[in-house]
C-alpha cells in the first residue's frame, strides 16, 4: 500500500495474483511498469475510476437484464462499468458458490477487472449473510493457500495451525506447535535425509515389486500371488521370481519361494539389496511407535513425580528434550536407510562419482549412521530406564547422550 498508494484491497488484489510473494510484485513493477503491473493483476487504473459529470445519468440501463434502473439501484465499479445492483449480487453469489471468491472479475465482456471487495460483501450479507462470510473467509484463507512461504499443518485431525517460514522454503522441516514434523516442501512427514523425489520412489517401492523380466514396478491390489505383468511374464509376488503360467488361488505349479534361477540373479540381487534396506527401515519405524508410547508413560511418570515432590528441578526439561531428540533422530536414521538405497544404488548416481568416490563415501555415511543407531538405542534405553525408576545417575545418562545423539544426526 506504501509502496504505490494503493487502496487495502487493490493490495491484496496484487498479492494474490503474485501469491502474496512480495519479491514478484516489485519486480513487476521495476521492470514492466504500474500499468502492465495492474492489468495483470486485474487492478483497475485510477484514470478508468474519475467519471466525467455528462456520464452521470438520472437512469441507466442494465446490460446483463436490459432494465432501466435509477442512478442510485446502480452500482459502477472502478473499472467503469455499471450494472444494477441485483445482477451484481447474483454475479457475486455465483461465483463464491463456485470458490471463485477470491478474485470475482467485472461482468462486462473481455473485461478482467478485479471488483472491490467493500460491493461484494455488502451486497451480498443483504441476501445471505452467512455467504459474505464465507467470502471474508476465503480471503483469509489466501494468504495461506496461495502463498508459497505458508502452509496449513498437514495434521490428522487437523489442528488448524498454519506454518510460515523465511528463505529457501523449499528445503525446510518444520514442527508445528501440536508437534508433528513434517516436510515443508511436500506436506508428508519430516523425511530427512531423504529428498522428496527419494521419499516418494520409496513409497512406490515399498508398495510395489519388479517384473522379473521387464523390471517395471507392479502395484498388487488385491487377488492371489500369482502376477502377470503387461509384458506377459508372470511372476511370484511373495519372492520376485519368475514362475510359470499355471496357478491356482494358493500355489502356483512348480513354484517353491526361494528356488531362485540362474537367470534370476539380477533381479534376485537387486530384491535383497532392497530388503536389506527396508527390513532396517521397518525395524526403526517399529521402534518409533514403541517410542510415541514412551512418551505417554513418561508424561504419567513426570505428574506422579511433581505430585510427590520427588523431583528435581530440571527433570521434566531433561526428559523432554530427550524425547524430543530421541523421536526426531530416530525418524533420521529410518529415513537415512531409503536415502542410502538410492545414493548409494548401482545406477542413479553412477555418472556423478567414481565407483571408488562411491564405496569411501557409503563406508563414512554407514559409520555415521552406525553410530548414531547405537546411540539412540543407549537414548532409549535410559528413557525406559528412567519411567521405570528415577535416579539422578540416569538423569545424567539421558542429558549426555541427548547432547551426543544430537551431534550424529548433524554430521550424517
Amino acid at each position: 500500500m506504501d509502496l504505490l498508494s494503493l487502496k487495502e484491497h487493490h493490495a491484496r488484489t496484487l498479492l494474490i495474483h503474485y501469491r502474496w510473494d512480495f519479491d514478484s510484485v516489485s519486480t513487476v513493477f521495476v521492470d514492466k511498469g504500474k500499468e502492465r503491473l495492474y492489468a495483470e493483476a486485474g487492478v483497475p487504473l485510477e484514470d478508468n475510476i474519475n467519471l466525467s459529470s455528462s456520464q452521470i445519468l438520472s437512469k441507466i440501463l442494465c446490460e446483463i437484464c436490459y432494465e432501466e434502473f435509477p442512478a442510485n439501484d446502480t452500482i459502477r465499479m472502478e473499472c467503469g462499468h455499471c450494472f444494477c445492483s441485483e445482477c451484481w449480487t447474483e454475479h457475486f453469489i455465483v461465483k463464491i458458490y463456485e470458490g471463485k471468491s477470491r478474485r470475482i472479475t467485472c461482468m462486462a465482456h473481455k473485461c478482467y477487472s478485479i471488483c472491490d471487495e467493500g460491493y461484494i460483501r455488502n451486497l451480498v450479507s443483504a441476501r445471505d449473510p452467512q455467504l459474505a462470510e464465507k467470502f471474508d473467509r476465503y480471503l483469509l484463507e489466501s494468504y495461506i493457500e496461495d502463498n508459497k512461504r505458508v502452509k496449513w499443518c498437514p495434521s490428522v485431525p487437523s489442528c488448524g495451525n498454519a506454518i510460515r517460514v523465511e528463505d529457501d522454503y523449499k528445503y525446510f522441516e518444520v514442527e508445528c506447535a501440536c508437534g508433528l514434523q513434517f516436510c515443508f516442501s511436500c506436506s508428508s512427514e519430516a523425511h530427512s535425509p531423504c529428498s522428496c523425489l527419494m521419499w516418494e520412489t520409496n513409497w512406490i517401492v515399498i508398495n510395489t515389486m519388479l517384473c522379473p523380466k521387464c523390471h517395471k514396478p507392479i502395484e498388487k491390489m488385491e487377488g492371489c500371488n500369482f502376477i502377470l505383468c503387461i509384458c506377459g511374464q508372470t511372476f511370484c509376488w511373495l519372492c520376485g521370481c519368475a514362475t510359470g503360467s499355471e496357478y491356482d488361488w494358493e500355489t502356483i505349479v512348480d513354484h517353491k519361494c526361494g528356488s531362485y534361477e540362474k537367470e534370476g540373479e539380477d533381479a534376485t540381487k537387486t530384491l535383497l539389496r532392497y530388503k536389506h534396506y527396508f527390513k532396517r527401515f521397518k525395524a526403526h519405524t517399529d521402534s518409533l511407535k514403541a517410542e510415541e508410547i514412551l512418551k505417554e508413560k513418561l508424561q504419567e511418570k513426570i505428574v506422579n513425580l511433581e505430585s510427590r515432590v520427588l523431583v528435581v528441578k530440571d527433570f521434566r526439561w531433561v526428559v523432554s528434550d530427550g524425547l524430543h531428540r530421541l523421536i526426531k533422530s530416530r525418524r533420521i536414521l529410518l529415513y537415512s536407510y531409503p536415502f542410502a538405497y538410492f545414493m548409494f544404488g548401482d545406477e542413479i548416481f553412477k555418472s556423478e562419482m567414481s565407483s571408488e568416490e562411491m564405496i569411501i563415501k557409503q563406508n563414512l555415511f554407514e559409520d555415521q549412521q552406525q553410530q548414531l543407531e547405537v546411540n539412540i538405542e543407549r537414548l532409549s534405553m535410559f528413557l525406559e530406564k528412567i519411567s521405570a525408576e528415577y535416579s539422578e545417575k540416569t538423569r545424567l545418562e539421558v542429558i549426555n547422550i541427548s547432547e551426543v545423539v544430537d551431534k550424529l544426526c548433524g554430521k550424517l
